[in-house]
């Protein structure tokens, strides 16, 4: 659970690396209806990347790599990138961005929510 907490704040900074720039671009490309792109690293330094629809939808398939590398690790060929081991995840999104409530609703759809403790 804490763990889930940390990332919920995280999100709000997170960026595409300059890196990841290409995939999302050549993703976009493919997916007429994609209006951003999930990132999902893990702490093994592979991501997941797919487009998303402006239902929350996938635009696109899956797409699992690791920088520099002819293939992902072999944990992540193991469990697929276990969400357990999920170490950041956003949305990139293209412009121009929707509104913060439909973000919002986006977010809630594709990463799920938990109730929030004050």
């Amino acid at each position: 659970m804490a763990k889930s907490k940390q990332l919920s704040k995280k999100n709000t900074a997170l960026i595409a690396e300059k890196n990841e720039t290409a995939m999302i671009s050549g993703i976009l490309e493919g997916s007429p209806d994609g209006i951003g792109v999930v990132i999902v690293r893990l702490e093994c330094g592979c991501k997941k990347m797919a487009a998303v629809s402006k239902d929350g939808e996938a635009a696109s398939k899956l797409i699992m790599y690791r920088d520099q590398a002819d293939s992902i690790c072999s944990k992540c060929k193991e469990d697929n990138g276990h969400f357990m081991r999920v170490t950041e995840e956003f949305i990139h999104w293209q412009k121009p961005e929707p509104s913060d409530s439909e973000k919002e609703k986006i977010n809630s759809k594709v990463f799920g929510t938990m109730p929030s403790t004050s």
